[in-house]
């Protein structure tokens, strides 16, 4: 039996769908050349990881060099600076997603409360701000507060007659990974709240509403309401936590780090611009950086692996 042809609405329908999606694609077209030019091509750079390559052979060397192997991973795995920048890659992201994500959260929550729509507004500006400002000014004036020099902190401790002196803050490498946490959870938590603010934008309403008629006060409309109603958004942003426990700020820890407090500042991230950047051993750098991105999407899978069986929540 012949197959009946599109009818006149339907071929108008499709060539008006063709249409949008040429545009939208059009509009993609910037976006997604730039990702192939900064994205793909440079990842003919991974065989570094496996060449014997030395920066005086030039852009050909990639492709000429010798191989040598995994002999540049044995370097990473043999180097004595391994196992503690592991350590403190995994501690200050693990610790800090603890304090982030849970404050993020209950200050979106917060914030979501207010019933002033212009103290809400001021409040948002006010948090959003430090997001904006570079790490090199915002990690200086964190130094500058935390100088044992005249910095604010170590006065005000003084006046409240909690310390007789100063304290060395910066010098000391017990005291970096909470500077880290916090000063990146002062400076981010308003940007950060953006996407659960979303997500509670998103809960019917009328949920609320029936709450109310129920009698529930504002925090049981928010346990049995809101919490449930923005847990997928919450369980993505968990994955992409778990995703990115070996991916540290570099800016932020390379302004923060010096030699006094390098063996709790040294991550991953700092560990492969040393290497690679300042001791031209690019080998040992790019399978550094090979590494952790291979452990990255482990954990990624892993966590949404996880996250599925739980909530029916996941990426993919």
């Amino acid at each position: 039996m012949r197959k009946k042809g599109k009818t006149p609405a339907q071929i108008t329908a499709l060539g008006k769908d063709r249409k949008t999606q040429l545009t939208l694609h059009a509009m993609l077209l910037p976006g997604t050349i730039l990702i192939i030019i900064f994205n793909i091509v440079p990842l003919y750079g991974i065989l570094i990881a496996f060449k014997a390559f030395r920066p005086m052979m030039g852009f050909s060397g990639i492709f000429t060099s010798s191989w040598n192997n995994f002999e540049n991973f044995k370097q990473v795995f043999r180097s004595s600076e391994f196992w503690p920048m592991i350590r403190n890659t995994l501690g200050i992201n693990l610790l800090g997603q603890c304090i982030t994500i849970p404050a993020t959260l209950i200050f979106a929550l917060l914030l979501n409360e207010l019933t002033s729509k212009r103290f809400r507004r001021f409040v948002q500006t006010a948090t959003f701000l430090p997001h904006f400002i570079s790490w090199v000014i915002f990690g200086g004036l964190c130094i500058n507060i935390l100088s044992p020099d005249g910095g604010a902190l170590n006065q005000i401790l003084m006046v409240l007659k909690l310390i007789d002196k100063p304290i060395l803050f910066m010098g000391e490498a017990r005291y970096f990974w909470l500077i880290v946490i916090l000063s990146g959870l002062v400076k981010d938590i308003g940007y950060g709240s953006i996407i659960y603010l979303a997500a509670i934008a998103g809960v019917d309403p009328t949920l609320h509403e029936a709450a109310t008629v129920d009698g529930a006060n504002r925090f049981q409309k928010i346990w049995h309401v809101t919490l449930p109603g923005i847990l997928p958004t919450v369980m993505i942003m968990l994955i992409f936590a778990v995703a990115g426990m070996l991916n540290n700020n570099f800016t932020q820890i390379y302004v923060m780090q010096n030699p006094l407090n390098q063996p709790a500042s040294q991550v991953i991230d700092t560990y492969v611009y040393q290497i690679g950047l300042e001791k031209f051993q690019f080998g040992v750098g790019t399978a550094t950086s090979l590494l952790k991105s291979v452990l990255a999407l482990a954990l990624l899978t892993m966590a949404n692996f996880v996250s599925n069986k739980i909530t029916d929540t996941g990426l993919f």
